[in-house]
């Protein structure tokens, strides 16, 4: 009947299979919701237990409806146990040295470790939400109905058009999902992420998440290889791009100084010292703000752009009728300029808010310098998230609706914004003097 699953009538046992496990996860992140509201649970593991039951649960009905032979189902599975296989191999053979640095640990240390672990949680939330969702509607769509060339309704288009694209995007997509999972596993137990985030093997994790998931961007956003190359190719532009805004703030940066360092040569050190011990913690809790909700920020655009990207506006073809190929965009061929524009300030966005992710996650320099670095380095990455959410704006404008008017309407909507915070804020300068 219209309506049903169709996965229901072509294997009943894996939609079972997805249909339970998905509900226990459900089911278990919603008790935990509600019982994290009881201060006794909270001391207790009983809410990891049920976390950890959630995540598993994820894993399973992943593996079940996001593809459709055995062997597939298999392999996913195995790279979760895979990825943690990893992380305590990493951690076993980084134990003796840990062991002797972490014992001069202070409050401090631990403080910084808290706020890694929150940033790669953030990042973790991340890839699980957004390659969940591609992985059981992968770009391109389903076939509705049994064909004459033996494929069978419910199965993706893309698999039978671009085998090798298909699966390019597939094991992108499966193993920066089981990474985020594994690493949110090991984020729950404080005994496991600490010497883990110490010996940097959630770090690698990380890298390898966020280099597949561009890889499935790369593969399931568009059907040509020329296009895919151009993506990656956006992400050198971007790193450039980063590169280039710090060289020109520290440059900017010597020349104030050169400026006004004769006056201040005198009593250099007493002002540094004096200034250190009262600002310290109010500079650091600025910084820690700032990288914050610049994570959040570059969250929401790489989920939004993502889906865009894997799901464009207009839908795709269902059939190879007249001349077009099954999975390819629709507007791709009835407004390719219109289309082009999407797709590159789409990918723009995306590439910018992962570059922005990739920025925050580690700890690349020694303490010495990390605060000159930590400094200057967010004021490069606010410039990257203007410019990344400058491309999302271009991108709703061209694939939002279908003409050039409406186009310019959504461009005219920007500056009426833009205008009436700047009408704002000059009258409540003038009402303050």
């Amino acid at each position: 009947m219209a309506g049903d699953p169709i996965l229901i009538t072509t294997n009943i046992r894996r939609y079972r299979a997805f249909y339970y496990c998905n509900s226990v996860a459900f089911v278990a992140s919603l008790l935990v919701i509600v019982l994290v509201q009881t201060e006794r649970l909270i001391k207790h593991h009983v809410l990891e237990a049920a976390m950890i039951l959630d995540l598993f649960g994820l894993i399973g009905a992943y593996a079940a409806g996001s593809c459709r032979d055995v062997s597939s189902s298999i392999y996913v599975m195995a790279l979760a146990g895979a990825a943690l296989i990893y992380v305590v191999i990493h951690i076993v053979f980084f134990t003796l040295e840990l062991d002797h640095k972490d014992k001069k640990a202070d409050e401090q240390e631990d403080e910084l470790l808290e706020k890694r672990r929150k940033r790669l949680l953030l990042f973790t939330i991340l890839a699980a939400t957004i390659t969940y969702q591609a992985g059981l509607t992968p770009p391109g769509g389903f076939l509705l109905q049994d064909d004459t060339l033996g494929h069978h309704a419910g199965d993706p288009i893309l698999l039978h058009n671009y085998p090798v694209r298909y699966h390019a995007f597939f094991y992108c997509n499966s193993v920066s999902f089981m990474l985020s999972i594994a690493l949110i596993i090991l984020l729950v137990n404080p005994n496991l992420y600490r010497p883990a985030i110490r010996s940097n093997a959630l770090s690698v994790c990380t890298a390898v998440g966020l280099f597949c998931l561009m890889g499935a961007y790369a593969a399931g956003s568009t059907q040509h290889r020329k296009t895919s190359i151009y993506i990656f190719v956006l992400v050198a532009v971007v790193l450039l791009v980063a590169a280039g805004l710090l060289l020109v703030f520290l440059l900017k940066r010597k020349l104030s100084n050169a400026v006004v360092a004769q006056p201040r040569e005198q009593n250099e050190e007493e002002r540094k010292k004096e200034a250190e011990e009262k600002n310290e913690d109010e500079e650091e809790a600025k910084k820690h703000a700032r990288r914050k909700y610049l994570m959040l920020l570059g969250i929401l655009v790489a989920s939004v752009a993502y889906q865009a990207g894997l799901e464009p506006p207009g839908g795709a073809w269902q059939n190879n009728d007249n001349g077009h190929e099954a999975g390819n965009p629709v507007m791709h061929d009835n407004r390719r300029p219109r289309y082009l524009a999407f797709f590159y300030s789409n990918s723009i966005s995306f590439v910018a808010s992962i570059v922005v992710i990739i920025m925050l996650l580690p700890q690349w320099l020694p303490k010495k310098k990390e605060g000159e670095w930590e400094k200057w380095s967010l004021r490069v990455m606010n410039w990257m998230i203007r410019l990344d959410l400058f491309a999302l704006l271009v991108a709703y404008a061209a694939g939002s609706n279908r003409g050039l008017k409406t186009s310019l309407y959504v461009v005219a909507l920007i500056f009426a914004v833009l205008g009436y915070f700047a009408i704002h804020t000059v009258l409540s300068e003038l009402c303050s003097v």
